[in-house]
């Protein structure tokens, strides 16, 4: 065939379309409302990761705050005697020990946002 009679190749463009995954046969969501096995497995992991944060918030609350009864008397029992009216004492608990609870509870709450927010990503497949 003469290039005279040869009809013109056109190419067809446009915008590129996001490729649809195919659907999961079974929603994570769909999983723990029907309580299966797997459910069941999604939802100790969330409570597992729930009480580690708990854990560590409690650990460091007992270390920090706990401990200071055992500071107290740390230097009564080298001196001899002990002050009750002491000043760093009242200054330790009365002011100091506010802002630590405070500090303590903010980072278990940023934390226990975070695994909920995780565990709504992974059932919901973001």
């Amino acid at each position: 065939m003469p290039a005279e009679h040869r009809p013109r190749r056109e190419v067809v463009t446009g915008v590129p379309r996001r490729v649809r995954r195919p659907p999961r046969d079974r929603p994570a969501r769909s999983e723990i409302t029907e309580q299966t096995a797997l459910g069941d497995v999604y939802v100790r992991s969330l409570m597992r990761s729930q009480l580690r944060a708990a854990g560590y918030a409690l650990g460091t609350l007992l270390v920090l705050v706990g401990t200071l009864p055992l500071l107290f008397a740390l230097p009564a029992a080298a001196l001899g005697s002990f002050f009750p009216s002491d000043p760093l004492l009242w200054a330790v608990l009365g002011v100091a020990v506010y802002p630590t609870l405070w500090l303590i509870a903010r980072r278990y709450v940023r934390r226990a946002e975070r695994n909920e927010r995780d565990f709504t990503g992974l059932v919901e497949g973001r």
